[in-house]
């Protein structure tokens, strides 16, 4: 009797141990097959979101227009041949690889791209690098392409762990900076001078070769290559305000988005430019935020800020440009004037189109030298001139600011001004002038304590003062 009661009671506990495993084996495949559809659910979501993504750049740039240029532009099913040309990075060790067709024969391409003798890093931030490389035919350019190791990559792989789709959809912010270059076209914004793009997805923007703006060197130059600078980015504005694409704002305006060529300060950075002023329902929708201060606009009857823009840009060359390199040392003669724009550009009391004005009449004043009728008296009897010589063994002295770091250089109107100049210096007894002209057209005058002898010169003059005619050679 004993031994079937314990076979019922083992074979009943077996069955029990057996359906809880079965049940705990069901659990956890269950668990995983939720598990694993959440992971694919969770990746769908994620190509869905930047497919989606991609699909907004796409239309942004067919705002901008819809020329068959930029459709072919756009398109990314065209296969072309690719060869690549390799530049060592100075960061990471990393290489640049870019193909080899020709879109445009009027401008640089992937072909000339080939054969480069030189690659250099000149910079890089969050979305680019950029490069500087010398041609086969010698020309020097600058290079934009993806910068894999950036900011706009790392967030993008963060949110999407999609490699080549993260790659495309930052390449589009170049996409749009190529078609942007191309429609705005202005002495202060760089001259694209061709692009690359190969089916992989690879561009790059061939930009004339400029360089890196250095506010310290700015700070420490004259004052009329500062003023330079400020016309030229007062200029632009003017020209953004008013654009063939509307009123564009550059939303991330600070120094590091602008180079010097020859002197002319030129916007390279465009990719976070906006072409639309924003909409509003209410005043308090139009207020312009700055660390500092703040300004508020009207909000117009069609429901748009209008202006807002201009005086974003505007402010901001106020306080990134104006402030530091305007009003120092500015020839007294136009200081009311320098004023008058440092204060109403400060409140945003002058629209960018009066602004350029009052620049513009500075230059005036400046380039004629109207502004040195009443302010400098005429000193010239107190010199003697000897034409067609220039000196040498010269004693110079050093000024601030002047063109030359071993010397006094500096530019004047006139010889009146030169005389002005050499009196107000305790060292100075001589100047001599060459028909050397700065980008106003004022003569370069040099100053010096003495010299030791004369020299020919067909296109200098030299002018000592008479009570201290030093005695000198001629050669």
């Amino acid at each position: 009797m004993g031994h079937p009661l314990c076979t019922a009671v083992i074979l009943a506990a077996s069955v029990l141990v057996l359906t809880l495993l079965m049940s705990c084996w069901h659990f956890k495949v269950h668990e995983a097959v939720v598990a694993n559809e959440t992971i694919e659910e969770d990746l769908l979501l994620k190509s869905t979101a930047i497919l989606d993504e991609l699909d907004k750049r796409r239309q942004e740039i067919r705002t901008l227009t819809n020329s068959s240029e930029v459709q072919r532009f756009m398109d990314t099913s065209e296969t072309f041949e690719q060869q690549s040309f390799e530049g060592k990075h100075l960061e990471n060790g990393n290489t640049v690889s870019i193909g080899s067709i020709i879109k445009n024969p009027d401008h640089i391409g992937c072909a000339q791209l080939v054969n480069v003798r030189s690659v250099d890093v000149l910079g890089s931030g969050y979305t680019k690098i950029v490069l500087q490389v010398v041609l086969s035919e010698g020309h020097t350019v600058a290079l934009k392409t993806v910068y894999d190791q950036g900011t706009d990559i790392r967030r993008c792989l963060e949110e999407f762990n999609d490699p080549l789709g993260c790659h495309k959809l930052v390449a589009f912010k170049l996409k749009k900076e190529i078609v942007l270059l191309q429609r705005l076209q202005h002495p202060n914004i760089i001259k694209l001078r061709g692009h690359c793009e190969v089916s992989s997805g690879d561009i790059t923007a061939v930009l004339e070769q400029g360089q890196p703006l250095q506010m310290i060197q700015l700070l420490q130059s004259t004052w009329e290559e500062r003023f330079r600078v400020c016309l030229g980015l007062t200029r632009l504005l003017h020209y953004l305000s008013n654009s063939p694409l509307g009123s564009v704002a550059l939303l991330d305006f600070q120094p590091r988005q602008f180079v010097m060529v020859d002197g002319e300060l030129k916007l390279t950075d465009l990719d976070d430019a906006i072409l639309t002023e924003p909409v509003c329902q209410l005043d308090q929708d139009c207020v312009l935020q700055f660390p500092l201060r703040n300004f508020s606009l009207p909000c117009s009857p069609q429901g748009v800020c209008e202006g807002m823009n201009s005086m974003r840009n505007l402010y901001n060359a106020y306080r990134y440009f104006f402030t530091y390199l305007l009003p120092h040392q500015t020839p007294p003669a136009l200081k009311h004037l320098v004023d008058n724009i440092m204060n109403t550009t400060g409140e945003l009391r002058s629209s960018i189109n009066d602004t350029l004005e009052a620049f513009k009449d500075v230059l005036h004043l400046y380039r004629s030298g109207l502004h040195l009728d009443s302010y400098i008296p005429s000193l010239i009897r107190d010199y003697a001139v000897m034409r067609g010589v220039s000196t040498s063994g010269n004693m110079d002295y050093r000024c601030w600011p002047s063109y030359s770091q071993f010397g006094c250089l500096l530019s004047v109107h006139s010889v009146r001004e030169a005389a002005f100049i050499c009196n107000s210096h305790p060292q100075c007894s001589s100047f001599c002038l060459s028909k050397q002209r700065t980008w106003t057209g004022r003569l370069l005058a040099s100053f010096q304590s003495s010299f030791s002898h004369l020299v020919p010169d067909g296109n200098s003059e030299v002018y000592m003062k008479k009570t201290k005619a030093p005695s000198v050679d001629r050669v």
